[in-house]
């Protein structure tokens, strides 16, 4: 996993964001917050469909590739597409992650780690709040 330098293609004022997202929504994409395990949204949801980024409606996830983790957060093998999301370095709290964003926004989701299943071996550990759930007819 490398991180990436790209820029986000959509860039709006802290007011703008402000207005447009839920408190929480705002907490955990803008200033990379994380809900607690078992409490947001979709960490139990298994309809096939999409998960869109909640901040620019941008394709993230789909539901063939979501899995239950156990962690208590929606978890996936890999997203949507390869450039649905940017990595970065994390050194937050003593440990050393790798941060997931949205590629379209810069909008925080969650993190990635090696631990899950084939046929990627990764886990992408994503906050409820920083998706919609767009179902499939």
């Amino acid at each position: 996993m490398t991180a990436s330098t790209t820029a986000p293609k959509i860039a709006k004022s802290d007011a703008e964001w402000r207005e447009q997202l839920t408190p929480e929504q705002y907490r955990i994409l803008r200033e990379h917050g994380t809900e607690r395990p078992f409490t947001g949204p979709y960490w139990d949801n298994f309809q096939k469909g999409l998960y869109r980024c909640a901040a620019c409606d941008e394709p993230l996830f789909v539901s063939d590739t979501k899995f239950d983790a156990g962690c208590g957060w929606p978890s996936y093998f890999e997203p949507v597409k390869p450039d649905a999301v940017t990595e970065h370095r994390d050194t937050a709290f003593g440990m050393v992650r790798t941060e997931i964003r949205c590629a379209n926004c810069g909008g925080h989701l969650g993190h990635v780690f090696p631990d899950g299943p084939k046929p990627t071996g990764l886990r992408y550990c994503i906050n409820g709040h920083s998706m919609v759930f767009e179902p499939m007819e």
